[in-house]
C-alpha cells in the first residue's frame, strides 16, 4: 500500500501510512479513555474473557492478512477477470473517482464501503449459516473497546471480499482506502468502548457507545437493530434503528440460548463450521 517515502500530504510520516501502526494508538487512545471517563464505572479493565479479546485483536488486526494475503490478492485476480469478461475493462480502467480531489474520494470510499457492510452486517444476522460466525462477536457479555475485534475470522474475510470490488471499480487512492480504514476501526473501538456519547443530533449519522449498546441486547427478538458500522443514517433510513432514551443500556448482553454455545476459544474458532445451533 506504501510507495516511497512520503505520504499524505508529504507531511505524515512514513510509519504512520500503515494500519498495522494505527490499530496500535487506537488501542493505547481507548484504553486511556475508558480509565479516564468511563460510562459503567463498575467495570473492569480486565475483565472476563479479556484474553480471548486479546487474542482476536491480534490475529484479526495482523496474523489474518499475513495469513490469507495472498488469498486476497487471488480474490482480486478472479474479481478483475470476471468483470473484464463482463464488460470489457477491468476494475483498474474504470477508476470512476480517480480524477477526485482526495478529501471526495475519502468520502465516496467512506459511504459506499459502509453501506456495503451495513448490507452485510444485516445478512449476517438474518441467514442462519452466516448468523453462526457472526454470534462470535454477540457472545460479549461486557462491552468495552476491544470487543470491537471479536469476530470470527471468516466473517472477516467476507467483509473485505465484498468490499473489494467496489472499491477498486471506483479507483480510489491508497491514501483514501488508508484513511477510511483508520476512521472506520476508530468509531468501531468507540461503538464497543466503555464511553458515555451519543453525538446529539449527529447520532443521525454517525453511531456511537449509545446507539451500538443497543445492538448486542440478548433480550431483543427479531434479527436486531443499529447494524451501522460508522454511519447510522442507513439504520434510519430503513428503519431499523433504535435508540431508547435513559442512562443506561440494555439489561443483558449476548443473544438468546448464549449459554448453549461453548466459550472456550478454541470450540469458538473452529465451532461455527460444524454446530448449527
Amino acid at each position: 500500500m506504501v510507495k516511497g517515502t512520503r505520504t499524505l500530504a508529504g507531511i505524515i510520516p512514513v510509519m504512520f501510512a500503515r494500519y498495522e501502526i494505527w490499530l496500535v494508538i487506537l488501542a493505547v487512545l481507548f484504553i486511556a479513555l475508558e480509565r479516564i471517563v468511563p460510562w459503567r464505572r463498575d467495570q473492569r479493565a480486565l475483565r472476563p474473557q479479556i484474553g480471548q479479546d486479546i487474542f482476536w485483536f491480534a490475529f484479526n488486526g495482523y496474523i489474518l492478512g499475513a495469513l490469507f494475503g495472498g488469498a486476497f490478492m487471488g480474490i482480486e485476480s478472479v474479481l478483475s477477470r470476471g468483470l473484464s469478461f463482463v464488460c470489457d475493462c477491468v476494475p483498474e480502467h474504470l477508476r470512476l473517482i480517480g480524477h477526485l480531489s482526495l478529501p471526495l474520494q475519502i468520502l465516496v470510499a467512506l459511504i459506499v464501503a459502509d453501506f456495503l457492510e451495513w448490507l452485510v452486517h444485516n445478512a449476517f444476522h438474518r441467514i442462519d449459516l452466516l448468523w453462526r460466525f457472526h454470534r462470535v462477536h454477540h457472545s460479549i457479555r461486557q462491552m468495552d473497546w476491544i470487543g470491537n475485534y471479536r469476530f470470527h475470522w471468516l466473517e472477516i474475510l467476507v467483509y473485505r471480499i465484498v468490499k473489494y470490488l467496489p472499491l477498486a471499480v471506483l479507483g480510489a487512492r491508497w491514501e483514501a482506502v488508508l484513511v477510511v480504514a483508520v476512521f472506520a476501526t476508530a468509531i468501531g473501538n468507540l461503538n464497543h468502548a466503555n464511553l458515555n456519547v451519543s453525538f446529539g443530533p449527529l447520532r443521525y449519522v454517525l453511531n456511537s457507545p449509545r446507539m451500538h449498546i443497543w445492538h448486542h441486547d440478548a433480550e431483543r427478538p427479531g434479527p436486531g437493530v443499529n447494524f451501522g458500522i460508522v454511519l447510522s443514517v442507513w439504520d434510519w433510513i430503513f428503519r431499523t434503528a433504535d435508540m431508547p432514551k435513559g442512562p443506561g443500556g440494555p439489561a443483558i448482553l449476548g443473544f438468546r440460548r448464549m449459554d448453549e454455545v461453548p466459550m472456550s476459544l478454541f470450540r469458538r474458532f473452529f465451532l461455527p463450521f460444524v454446530d448449527s445451533r
